[in-house]
């Protein structure tokens, strides 16, 4: 090891970047912001704390037109209570696209979280929300 890569292990953050399960692309299917989007543990840690509490206090009254259903489908699909049909078609298609085993070299590990979203998708486009 050089010097750079010695000082780089020595870090409080080294290994902070390694791919596992919570830091991967597709982690935040639910909603709330990815570890893998921050740089800093602390300001993950923060994000995630900001957008929980955001969802407690704020958005209870967006909430109230969908049933519970309806809303752990919107969880499923990592989308606010203002969404429109289109932007739910869009957000689908991404995650469809994403988790699809075409996409991940047959890596049948994504089938599980693919039915998630279509059956998440097929509550939603359903419902009377959206009038």
């Amino acid at each position: 090891m050089n010097a750079e890569e010695i000082l780089a292990a020595q870090s409080p953050a080294a290994g902070w970047r390694t791919e596992n399960r919570a830091f991967r692309p597709d982690a935040g299917i639910d909603g709330m912001p990815r570890w893998a989007d921050f740089a800093d543990p602390l300001d993950a840690i923060g994000g995630r704390a900001a957008d929980i509490k955001a969802r407690a206090a704020g958005h209870q009254d967006s909430y109230s037109k969908f049933t519970p259903l309806e809303q752990q489908a919107l969880t499923v699909l990592g989308l606010k209570p203002g969404v429109e049909r289109q932007q739910l078609r869009r957000r689908y298609t991404e995650l469809v696209r994403r988790y699809h085993p075409d996409q991940n070299g047959g890596d049948r590990n994504f089938e599980a979280r693919l039915g998630r979203v279509v059956d998440a998708y097929q509550t939603l486009r359903k419902s009377a929300a959206f009038g």
